[in-house]
Order: structure tokens, then C-alpha cells, then sequence
């Protein structure tokens, strides 16, 4: 909901710059319907394009960092015995753990895939949870 109406926003700040009312005067203040108003139209439209650019980096650059950090963290917390799924749909459980790579065991086979860190897509069951609930019965 957020998002649409900051599009809207930003579609409206940008029809605005790009067809300069804000450098047309509307009364008989400025000289007249239509003339040009006292203010410099380029400054106007160089705060136009500020804004534009502070609003593309509050609700589209620090959102995609923050969930970046966010799934580097839950990466470099992978331990073994997690149960993982990567970006190819590959379900298994971490067996071992190497700098940049993890081997995962699939199947009821033990079929052993060695895989990136960065193919990790998410941790559906952690280890310290299935002890918790073993430590609760």
C-alpha cells in the first residue's frame, strides 16, 4: 500500500517538473494567467529531482541492503545439522561446512551435493530447535 502511493507521488513530481507548473503563475499577482512566475525554474526543477532521488533511495536502495545483510547473516549462521533449502529447490541437511561451500545429504539415499553458501535460500529447521524441543519433554 506504502509503494503505490509513493508511486503515485513520484509520478506526480515528475509531471509536474516535466511540464513546469510550478513556473506558471495562475493569478494576476504574477503578471498574469500563463507568464512566467518570479522564481528561477531551474532550481525548482533541480529540487524536483532531489526529491526524486532521496525518495528512489529511502524506498529502494536501503530496503534491498537491509534484506541483504539480513540473508548474509542467516548464511554465515549456517551450522551443521540445519535443514536447508537452496535456490534450485534442492531440500537437504548440512553435513559439513567449508569457507565458501556446504555439503548437504538429500534423500532417503544420503545422495551428498556439494553446493556455494550463496545458493542457500533459507534454513527451514534449525539443530538448536530440535534439541529445545527434545530438552522440553
Amino acid at each position: 500500500m506504502l509503494k503505490k502511493i509513493l508511486a503515485y507521488i513520484m509520478c506526480l513530481c515528475v509531471s509536474i517538473t516535466l511540464f513546469g507548473f510550478l513556473t506558471v503563475s495562475a493569478g494576476p499577482e504574477g503578471g498574469g494567467a500563463g507568464e512566467p512566475a518570479a522564481g528561477n525554474p531551474l532550481m525548482s526543477t533541480i529540487i524536483m529531482i532531489a526529491l526524486f532521488g532521496l525518495m528512489m533511495y529511502f524506498f529502494l536502495y536501503r530496503p534491498q541492503k537491509k534484506q541483504e545483510r539480513t540473508v548474509n547473516a542467516m548464511r554465515n549462521s549456517l551450522q551443521v545439522g540445519d535443514e536447508i533449502s537452496t535456490t534450485g529447490g534442492v531440500l537437504g541437511k548440512i553435513i559439513q561446512i567449508k569457507d565458501e561451500f556446504i555439503i548437504i545429504e538429500t534423500g532417503n539415499d544420503r545422495t551428498k551435493l556439494k553446493l556455494a553458501k550463496w545458493s542457500v535460500r533459507a534454513v527451514e529447521h534449525r539443530e538448536e530447535e530440535e534439541e529445545e524441543e527434545d530438552d522440553d519433554e
